[in-house]
């Protein structure tokens, strides 16, 4: 199936939409680039959903302007906009086999019968369910089911799919097998995509870049790496993977390496990367468990290496989970099984300053 060497590319120029008293998306601006997979990642209620329903026609923005390929489509409505929808709830009909939810469109479409054999053979190929045309929906397993879902969209060859929390219905196992299956499948057909999720694991795997909204506003826009290693806030630190923040105040700052020294308020200082702060400043310090070693309590010298206390921990079975207490501050971090400290015992903290992260607020 072809969907030919111009992919498009959408704008959002300064959209808003409002319920009532309620500002859901709010004077958001973004682009989505040339065949990549973009995310709309944030917690519920941030307004990804309305705003992939606004691109989508769904719903209609109080003020600003949606484009697809420089031309604008914000007074079009969804059937006349190229799109592809893949519903949280499938929204298969259950008296339907596989092969009619797939062709239901193209048949609205007036498509050619043999067109339509023809299609619904090439998508039912693309997610692996060939010889399952005649089951219901009933039949099939979840994944089976969010399958004939993105074949029902890719069999209209639409210029951009959109994604609605597709897989927030599926057990955690065969949620992590369909995040590779989707992305295996926008690589493939190399077809522009807005994909939205809560999901911070499933952001991190699918996306080229990641649009981190809340408030309905968009907070940071960046590659899985970027948006991960280099948060520019609190919000955006904590809200991707798990964190630990300790508040101190810049004594020095090398700008020609990033480099700074954070003391703390209790007087602890902490080697760290960092980027446009200024002495004095008062800033926070990111720490991913990844950062942390520990080791036994051994009294040695040298930067970022501090006598904490095992708090709790969880064991994991392929890891341990260490809650720790460094003075005032309370940190996390993840072992191998074999790396066993005991409740409230004495430890060596070891924070990486490659690694931790200097942010402002």
């Amino acid at each position: 199936m072809e969907y030919g060497p111009d992919l498009p590319e959408i704008y959002l120029e300064n959209l808003t939409r409002r319920y009532s008293d309620v500002i859901a998306v709010d004077h958001m601006s973004l682009r989505v680039l040339d065949g990549e997979i973009l995310t709309l990642l944030g917690p519920s209620g941030c307004g990804k959903t309305t705003l992939l329903r606004c691109v989508a026609g769904f719903l209609k923005p109080d003020e600003g302007e949606i484009y697809l390929d420089g031309k604008t489509i914000t007074d079009l409505p969804p059937e006349k906009r190229g799109m592809g929808m893949v519903f949280q709830s499938y929204a298969l009909w259950p008296h339907m086999t596989v092969f009619d939810n797939i062709a239901f469109g193209l048949k609205l479409r007036k498509t050619p019968e043999e067109e339509i054999n023809k299609q619904v053979r090439e998508v039912l190929d693309m997610v692996r369910l060939s010889g399952l045309e005649l089951r219901f929906p009933r039949q099939l397993s979840g994944g089976q089911q969010q399958r004939v879902a993105v074949a029902r969209a890719l069999a209209m060859k639409p210029k951009v799919l959109l994604f609605d929390e597709p897989l927030s219905n599926l057990d955690a196992k065969l949620r992590e097998e369909m995040r590779f299956e989707v992305k295996d499948l926008q690589r493939r057909l190399k077809i522009t995509s807005v994909y939205v999720t809560h999901d911070q694991a499933e952001a991190l795997v699918l996306s080229d870049r990641i649009a981190l909204m809340d408030k309905g506003r968009l907070v940071y826009l960046g590659t899985p790496r970027e948006i991960y290693d280099y948060p520019k806030n609190k919000f955006v630190a904590d809200f991707i993977g798990v964190t630990s923040f300790i508040d101190g105040v810049v004594e020095t700052f090398n700008s020609n390496e990033n480099r700074a020294i954070i003391t703390t308020k209790d007087g602890f200082s902490i080697h760290a990367f960092a980027r446009d702060v200024k002495k004095g400043q008062s800033v926070i310090v990111s720490i991913r468990p990844e950062h942390i070693r520990l080791s036994a309590l051994r009294k040695s010298e040298g930067p970022n290496k501090f006598e904490g206390t095992i708090s709790k921990l969880a064991y994991l079975g392929n890891s341990i989970n260490y809650h720790i207490q460094v003075g005032e501050w309370p940190l996390r971090t993840q072992t191998g099984p074999e790396s066993v400290f005991k409740p409230n015992e004495k430890v060596e903290v070891y924070l990486d300053p490659e690694k931790i992260t200097v942010i402002t607020g």
